[in-house]
């Protein structure tokens, strides 16, 4: 093989309603909302990472947008890292009226075990918030 691959630089979500699903991460997961390109299209930053969102039928809309092969929004399973406690993981979940599917358990990440919790967000997508134990 000729290269190898560093790092993520972005990944797309695509969504029902931009601006709702905007709101949700900057609310349940303290992203920064974004406007972007000369069309004015929608991010959503934190840390070093960036997740466009796009919206379902964007490609009959602006034929110059690329999109995967098949478009469905809440076909996505995301994990987020944090350096909260797992306790506060939860609370801050409850607080926000999120309803938490499973957790907290652990689980197997990129850097070992993990104290994960798992919710849904406003297009089905499962979102799961985790904290490697020896970086809370």
């Amino acid at each position: 093989m000729g290269f190898t691959v560093d790092r993520f630089d972005h990944i797309v979500i695509n969504c029902v309603d931009i601006e709702a699903t905007a709101a949700w991460y900057e609310k349940v997961l303290g992203m920064r909302v974004q406007t972007f390109g000369p069309k004015g299209r929608t991010a959503l930053c934190f840390g070093n990472q960036k997740i466009n969102l796009r919206p379902i039928g964007a490609r009959r809309v602006d034929p110059d947008w690329e999109t995967a092969r098949t478009e469905a929004a809440g076909s996505e399973d995301l994990c987020f890292v944090t350096h909260a406690s797992p306790r506060e993981v939860r609370d801050h979940l409850v607080a926000c009226g999120i309803e938490i599917t499973n957790g907290p358990v652990t689980k197997s990440g990129a850097l070992g075990d993990m104290i994960s919790h798992y919710c849904r967000d406003l297009d089905g997508n499962l979102v799961e918030i985790a904290v490697y134990p020896d970086q809370a």
